[in-house]
């Protein structure tokens, strides 16, 4: 019995007879395609890690705090404290939207092996192309869910406090910043993650010598965790009136955010708080009073500006708000380097780890995971969810060597 599948490519076409090349027979060929993708057990690995993500996500007390949650924000008195309200409806908003999605994903399961029967009942070639499709959006899906399961740290939870800071490099490093600033903002804003900028502190031709904004997202911390560190730019200086290839260097700091049970308790006689006027590109209420914040920890020497806000108050509890969050990690760092000097081992995660080449060739490319990506200028807008996933899944198997 002749084989159903007709390979066009190698079927002769006689000069008198119209060519099959533009004909109507490539459902045949999309079928031939898809025909070798084993689905039984595609879609049987697909099940067991979804299981595994429901059993570590723990469905039960999901909806067991969202309960709780749901009466809490249907007391008369929330708004009292509007802080406190947002972060109650903040909160229900996300465990909402994640219980949707782990319940949802093992419905799409189940879905799939449906339309695959169906598919290969009827040797129906769009049907099994759209099963193909939604197989590779599955398996994504269940990719990101996964990696969000091994944010289990103690803090992972928290929103986050990032700052970027221009290195090596002069002008170029201060771009640099400013271009590694909009694409944390770019990434947080395709997730719908609220952003604020907490202070901008610009170079004097171009750039930025630094910058700090917080994530109002849960885990935030945990997933921007792993940019930490020194980030390295090569490409042609825009700024160099030569052409030369220049290198420049920018740091990214991730911290926490503190919560009232973090106990981070800073004596008024340990701080130094000097005003000066806010500095920028213009606006009103720029350079006419002194708004502006440094604050100083006289024990460690940490110094965090303020100048976002508009009155002194206002930078100045933020300002403070940092502060407690820089010594917090400062406290977490010297308890993992005790632990590390009895193990005879250090951790050295946070140095340079990504290079972003665009010139003689375009690459980024993650030196700790190896992960690397040719479109740069999509990983500028914000694509970076592949580093964060490789970097995330990296360091938990860092974590794992030195436990």
């Amino acid at each position: 019995m002749p084989s159903p599948w007709v390979d066009l490519e190698a079927t002769p076409v006689a000069p008198d007879q119209p060519s099959r090349r533009r004909g109507h027979r490539r459902p045949d060929v999309g079928l031939t395609l898809v025909a070798a993708v084993d689905y039984s057990a595609e879609i049987r690995d697909l099940r067991t890690t979804v299981d595994s993500i429901q059993q570590v996500s723990d469905l039960d007390r999901l909806r067991a705090e969202i309960a709780e949650l749901e009466k809490a924000s249907g007391a008369p008195d929330l708004w009292d404290d509007p802080e406190a309200a947002q972060k109650v409806t903040s909160r229900l908003s996300h465990l909402t939207a994640e219980l949707e999605r782990v319940e949802r994903v093992g419905q799409r399961v189940d879905d799939l092996e449906v339309l695959v029967e169906l598919a290969q009942a009827e040797d129906d070639a769009e049907t099994l192309a759209e099963a193909d499709a939604e197989l590779q959006a599955l398996k994504k899906t269940v990719s990101e869910l996964e990696v969000r399961t091994l944010l289990n740290g103690e803090m992972d939870e928290r929103e986050a406090l990032v700052t970027v800071r221009a290195e090596a490099g002069g002008v170029d490093a201060a771009d640099f910043a400013e271009m590694l600033l909009r694409m944390y903002l770019r990434w947080a804003e395709r997730h719908g993650y609220g952003t604020e900028v907490l202070d901008t502190s610009y170079a004097e031709e171009a750039g930025l010598k630094s910058a700090t904004f917080a994530v109002h997202a849960p885990y935030a911390y945990g997933t921007l965790q792993v940019e930490q560190g020194t980030h390295r730019l090569v490409r042609i200086s825009p700024f160099d009136n030569q052409g030369r290839r220049q290198t420049s260097f920018a740091g990214v700091e991730v911290l926490p955010v503190t919560e009232s049970t973090d106990h981070v308790d800073i004596p008024e006689s340990e701080i130094k708080v000097d005003v000066f006027r806010s500095s920028g590109p213009g606006g009103q209420s720029v350079n006419t009073t002194d708004s502006a914040v440094r604050m100083t920890h006289l024990p460690t020497g940490i110094v965090v500006s303020m100048q976002n806000e508009k009155s002194q108050i206002q930078n100045r509890a933020a300002a403070l708000k940092v502060l407690q969050s820089r010594l917090l990690q400062v406290r977490k760092a010297e308890e993992r380097a005790a632990l590390d000097a009895l193990k005879g081992e250090g951790s050295s995660w946070g140095n340079q780890m990504r290079s972003y080449v665009l010139h003689p060739y375009q690459m980024v490319k993650d030196l700790r995971t190896e992960h690397e990506v040719g479109n740069t200028a999509a990983v500028f807008d914000g694509d970076i969810d592949g580093f964060l996933e490789a970097g995330i899944r990296w360091k938990r198997s860092q974590d794992r060597a030195h436990a």
